[in-house]
């Protein structure tokens, strides 16, 4: 996969020089938002003429959601690094894929049903994993949310009810994620070994 190699490499010092050239920005902006630069100067001129508009649609985020106006740049500098990082971690996850597929084909119908079946798995943990973030920032309804309780009901609330209670804190994901992991393990040597 070099192609995918190189478009990482060269995605990984696209977003260093991004991350770097938005870090003097935010450093800039609000040195001149909090009046540690004169706000009468040339830079201070600068900001307001072609930085203030960039981060316009920043700034109204971050007020409407009760922040104040010169967190503005730090927030958008948190932008760029997770979106960076999503960018990275979404090419190795192609690539990754893509070499498994490969592998997988190799191997004939086995290898293919093999993959997929691992697929399967993977989409279950990964779905008891937003069912867990999601009770905790309290986004349940969202379409996202309604799919990986959708996809983890049938084994998430027999154990709920098994469980006694602990409190506040639900362990029955923890419990059907650790089952299904054994499940994986059982399934992919006794029938793929």
């Amino acid at each position: 996969m070099p192609i995918i190699d190189s478009a990482i490499y060269v995605l990984r010092i696209a977003l260093l020089v991004i991350g770097a050239v938005f870090l003097v920005i935010a450093v800039v902006d609000w040195a001149v938002r909090t009046r540690q630069i004169n706000p009468f100067s040339a830079i201070a001129r600068f900001c307001r003429r072609v930085i203030d508009p960039v981060l316009e649609p920043i700034e109204a985020r971050v007020v409407r959601a009760g922040g104040l106006p010169t967190q503005a740049p730090w927030w958008g500098l948190a932008a760029v690094v997770v979106i960076g990082v999503l960018l990275i971690v979404l090419l190795q996850w192609i690539r990754g894929t893509a070499l498994s597929f490969s592998f997988a084909a190799s191997q004939g119908g086995m290898g293919i049903a093999a993959l997929l079946l691992q697929w399967v798995f993977e989409l279950l943990k990964l779905a008891l994993i937003v069912r867990v973030i999601v009770s905790w920032i309290g986004m349940r309804y969202s379409w996202w949310a309604r799919l990986s309780y959708t996809l983890t009901d049938w084994i998430v609330k027999p154990i709920a009810r098994a469980l006694p209670p602990f409190g506040m804190i639900d362990f029955s994901p923890l419990v059907a994620y650790v089952l299904i992991y054994i499940v994986e393990i059982a399934v992919m040597r006794s029938v793929f070994g």
